[in-house]
């Protein structure tokens, strides 16, 4: 009796050991998001849980779930991609399905289903935050300062190079509403043969002053060397190259396109339960208020908006710096992630022919 005692002892606390020596590989997509990620979600879901984080960067992290989970070798437990790759990935049955109802409530008692703000909340996916794909300019390098989307592809008013981000995806719509179309109408544009041929044709005036970039990081490390005078970027690495580091960039808000980014699990997580517990966990409200005070994304629930203040500088207010902000909103475009879904592959096919020309 004794030996069988001692030999469950042991084997409970090796079980322990397993358990507290647990780690979750949540991929991303590096430089000042990721770092809003450790700080907001990493840090406190281990202190809590004593669950490691492993943070491992991508250019784009939903490129690498479909070869892994093809491959049977799936080493990420947590990714955060677009809303398009999530629901196509989702589709093509690379995700894990998400019980909703493992995420707490808000606060107040109201259900997360309820909390989170409309499109926030999918089959295989949970958002995190509401972000842009803006434009910005160094102050430093330009005659006359951009103040629509018109500007950043007339090059005969502003001269000089422009950054746009290698993909097919925000770089047409951009093109339309530089083009006039108005927001409203920009993906039934775009889904005619008529509207693609338009939105090359404005590519067509400025493609030999392109840069293309493919990381986060990169505009402003483009904008601050002068690399380019303009440049397409999310709103959040410009805000933190503006405010944390100092240096004279600034956003032009019109021709924004609103997005979610997404927590997903590609299917064969080697620690799926303790993934869905991180996702849990980093997408309460005071965790994802949290993540607002280091990077200026919106979080995806209600609950959460009233919570947000200071950037960690403890100076800057970030309400005005967020893509939903009203006066931010003027002519916003809000990414319609089924056209992408549908039409992804033969727009960046026409995209990279285009490219090779």
């Amino acid at each position: 009796m004794k030996v069988k005692t001692a030999l469950l002892a042991t084997a409970l606390t090796t079980a322990a050991g397993a358990a507290f020596a647990q780690e979750v590989t949540v991929m991303s997509w590096g430089g000042a998001y990721t770092k809003s990620q450790v700080e907001a979600y990493h840090k406190p879901f281990t202190a809590e849980t004593g669950i490691k984080i492993v943070s491992v960067d991508a250019g784009n992290p939903a490129t690498p779930i479909k070869a892994q989970v093809e491959a049977g070798n799936v080493s990420i437990d947590v990714a955060d991609v677009e809303f398009s790759d999530a629901v196509r990935l989702c589709d093509e049955g690379l995700l894990e399905e998400i019980d909703l109802s493992i995420l707490p409530s808000a606060p107040d008692g109201t259900p997360a289903e309820d909390d989170f703000i409309d499109g926030a909340l999918q089959d295989c996916a949970v958002a995190n935050i509401v972000w842009s794909t803006v434009f910005a300019y160094n102050t430093e390098n330009v005659s006359a300062a951009p103040t629509t989307i018109g500007d950043f592809f007339d090059t005969s008013k502003i001269p000089g190079k422009r950054g746009l981000r290698k993909s097919a995806k925000a770089t047409l719509e951009m093109a339309l509403m530089a083009d006039g179309v108005p927001s409203s109408e920009v993906y039934e544009v775009l889904d005619t043969e008529e509207g693609v041929d338009r939105a090359f044709a404005v590519l067509d005036t400025i493609k030999d002053d392109i840069v293309w970039w493919e990381a986060g990081a990169q505009p402003p490390q483009l904008l601050a060397d002068g690399e380019v005078v303009m440049s397409t970027a999310y709103n959040g690495r410009i805000f933190n190259a503006a405010i944390a580091e100092s240096q004279p960039l600034e956003v032009v808000w019109d021709g924004q396109i609103l997005d979610f980014d997404l927590f997903v699990v590609p299917k064969g997580a080697p620690n799926k339960e303790a993934a869905m517990d991180f996702i849990a966990f980093s997408t309460d409200t005071q965790r994802l208020a949290d993540q607002a005070s280091w990077i200026s994304y919106g979080p995806a629930r209600k609950s959460s908006g009233d919570l947000v203040g200071l950037f960690s500088d403890g100076t800057t207010e970030m309400a005005p710096h967020m893509p939903t902000a009203e006066a931010n909103l003027t002519n916003a475009l809000v990414n319609d992630f089924e056209f992408w879904v549908d039409k992804d592959t033969e727009l960046n096919e026409r995209f990279n022919a285009w490219l090779a020309n």
